[in-house]
């Protein structure tokens, strides 16, 4: 589903920006001819080719994403929080995850395997110890979400609301959080908007789209085949 819609409704934007999470796990660009990689890399590159401006953040399951993964896909890589001016509108870009400061387990998690230090040593280990050790932390981190009474975090209200003021009350867009809304907030007696990406799923997928007036959510479904 995510093919045909690089193939097709992406192609209609100037600009697509994918906020992280766009592989399950990415263990180095050194895996990118792994099968489960190259059709995404190929249609990332044929719609780059056909005009469309990609660019892509880090998620918790994809940060390390390099720049050979770049050129290969033809996108470019930004970091978080990216700021996103049109003629018309200011929106703030995040994964969302630095937020989610209430839950420490996570963000001890976050710091380490966001450090130079660790993505150096793993980063240096064969390729085969990385994919189990990408597998064991996938693992764990859904046991740990079975054992937990809402497994998803959600961002941290007085977080978000200084994050909101120190980027300029802009229209703040993020995902993450597997909690699909749209929010407003009174930040300073300004309303600011949140809005929150949908996961996709075999059966649907979901997109936000600027028109130059207004956002909308746009729903991505499976293509009919003859």
């Amino acid at each position: 589903m995510f093919l045909d819609f690089l193939g097709g409704r992406a192609r209609q934007a100037s600009e697509l920006y994918l906020l992280g999470d766009l592989f399950e796990t990415w263990i180095g660009d050194d895996d990118i001819d792994d099968p489960d990689n190259v059709a995404i890399v190929a249609a990332l590159r044929a719609a780059a080719d056909s005009g469309v401006n990609i660019a892509v953040m880090h998620g918790n399951r994809d940060f390390l994403l390099g720049e050979a993964f770049a050129a290969a896909a033809g996108v470019r890589l930004i970091d978080e929080p990216y700021i996103l001016s049109t003629a018309e509108w200011q929106f703030v870009l995040a994964h969302g995850d630095a937020l989610c400061l209430d839950d420490g387990e996570y963000m001890r998690f976050r710091d380490q395997v966001r450090s130079q230090v660790w993505q150096s040593a793993f980063l240096a280990r064969p390729l085969a110890e990385r994919r189990a050790i990408a597998a064991q932390m996938r693992a764990a981190s859904e046991a740990s979400q079975r054992d937990k009474h809402n497994p998803y975090t959600d961002l941290q209200p007085a977080a978000t609301e200084d994050f909101l003021r120190q980027h300029g009350y802009a229209t703040f867009i993020h995902g993450h959080t597997h909690q699909p809304a749209t929010h407003d907030h009174i930040v300073d007696g300004i309303h600011v908007e949140r809005w929150v990406l949908a996961d996709w799923h075999e059966e649907r997928g979901e997109c936000l789209a600027w028109d130059g007036e207004a956002l909308r959510r746009e729903a991505v479904l499976p293509e009919k085949r003859a």
